[in-house]
């Protein structure tokens, strides 16, 4: 049986990966609901991709500032803030009565959500060695799996069943989220404390890493723009499979709800298996550029083929390479989140994570708003998903090319300061 002392980081993974599930249920809501919504709220495909795109230019610009915010106060401080704020946006999106104020809301729940994940970076970094990063990463990923299969069954649920104090059934569906997000801030409060022996301490004193120093190194514009791509991707699965299944297979709620559940467990394992992956190798003496390099490769293996969902002949098919591409990507994501921690300081961790996020959030609006266009002109989903089958491939290049040896880069820092 392990130790206390051996358990807790993984504990610590375990609490963390619940705060990613509660971000990925909170940000599902919208895309399940939207039909409901819509009995309300006027809403077109060009709007539906608009109010993405604020939670993205949100989340992207958070997920910087989030990264600037946490090596400043630390992570259980930061953290704290991060998830206060995102649980109370969420539900701010019951009270909308016009896109204009869902837009609002939106923007609030990208500016919370997007401190999430450079908050989980520094905590994997503060509590787990190189060789157990990525695995650590990959439970903590999973979250966003386990947000979004719970997400199609309990929105249904709400909608179906929940219709307290004569409100529209679909304000209580982002209510009732909100509420879950604080409570699992009374457990992070209790809970989480930075280890002894982290590098610098809660606020990793030492020389300032700007972010112009990082963005100065061609290695960190490749991840980051590598993100950009890969996320361009994952936001359109993640955004528009509900809207697929509703138009494009002609679903109900509840037969969407049966099965849109599906990819997003693939997603779980995909997120388990690239780290997993990569750890295996490190274990059997591979290098950390290797490990990294060949679980990636991997990863977009599996992508193009969603590009072949529209020639489907049944839902079940759709389905499938939906689930494939869902496991591809989030394998992915794992490598590419936990980049980070091979090729920086600690300090400078919350600024790149932010860095690779911003990306990611940025591709997420291109696409989303090429797809929104196109739709409202006439135009089938075929042209969308096939550019979305080849980007991981790409960034897959470009990470070569541009990062031929991934390991920690050095700063020619003068003038010591506190970061």
């Amino acid at each position: 049986m392990p130790s206390r002392r051996t358990a807790l980081p993984w504990g610590i993974a375990f609490l963390i990966g619940v705060a990613i599930a509660i971000s990925y249920l909170d940000r599902q809501t919208l895309p399940w609901a939207i039909k409901a919504v819509q009995a309300d709220i006027p809403i077109s495909n060009q709007i539906k991709a608009a109010l993405d795109s604020a939670f993205l230019l949100a989340y992207g610009l958070m997920y910087l500032g989030g990264g600037w915010l946490l090596d400043r106060i630390g992570t259980r401080r930061g953290f704290l803030i991060i998830m206060s704020f995102w649980s109370l946006a969420c539900a701010s999106h019951g009270l909308a009565r016009n896109a204009w104020s869902l837009a609002l809301s939106r923007l609030a729940l990208g500016l919370g959500e997007g401190g999430g994940f450079p908050a989980a970076t520094r905590a994997v970094a503060e509590w787990f060695s190189v060789r157990d990063r990525a695995t650590a990463m990959g439970i903590i990923n999973a979250g966003t799996a386990v947000g979004a299969v719970i997400a199609p069954p309990l929105i249904v649920l709400v909608l179906t069943r929940v219709d307290w104090l004569g409100l529209s059934n679909w304000r209580w569906v982002f209510f009732l989220t909100g509420a879950v997000g604080l409570v699992w801030v009374a457990a992070w409060a209790a809970l989480y404390y930075t280890p002894r022996g982290t590098p610098g301490g809660e606020t990793a004193a030492g020389p300032v890493i700007t972010v112009g120093m990082l963005l100065a190194r061609r290695p960190i514009v490749a991840v980051a723009f590598a993100k950009f791509l890969t996320d361009a991707a994952w936001y359109f699965y993640l955004f528009w499979l509900p809207k697929y299944l509703f138009e494009a297979q002609h679903f109900d709620l509840r037969q969407a709800g049966s099965v849109g559940w599906i990819p997003y467990a693939a997603s779980g394992i995909g997120c388990l298996f690239g780290g997993g992956l990569s750890s295996y190798l490190l274990r059997r003496g591979a290098s950390v550029n290797a490990a990294r390099k060949i679980a990636l490769g991997a990863s977009a293996a599996l992508m193009p083929w969603v590009m072949l969902v529209p020639s489907m002949p049944n839902t079940a098919l759709v389905i499938l390479i939906f689930s494939i591409a869902f496991f591809g990507q989030q394998s992915w994501s794992t490598l590419i989140m936990i980049l980070p921690t091979d090729m920086v300081p600690h300090r400078a961790l919350g600024k790149f994570a932010g860095l690779v996020g911003l990306g990611g959030a940025l591709g997420g609006i291109v696409l989303g708003q090429t797809a929104g266009w196109l739709l409202d002109h006439g135009y089938s989903y075929t042209p969308v998903l096939t550019i979305a089958a080849s980007l991981h491939l790409l960034a897959f290049a470009l990470i070569c090319v541009a990062v031929p040896r991934l390991q920690l880069l050095s700063f020619d820092i003068s003038a010591p300061r506190r970061a």
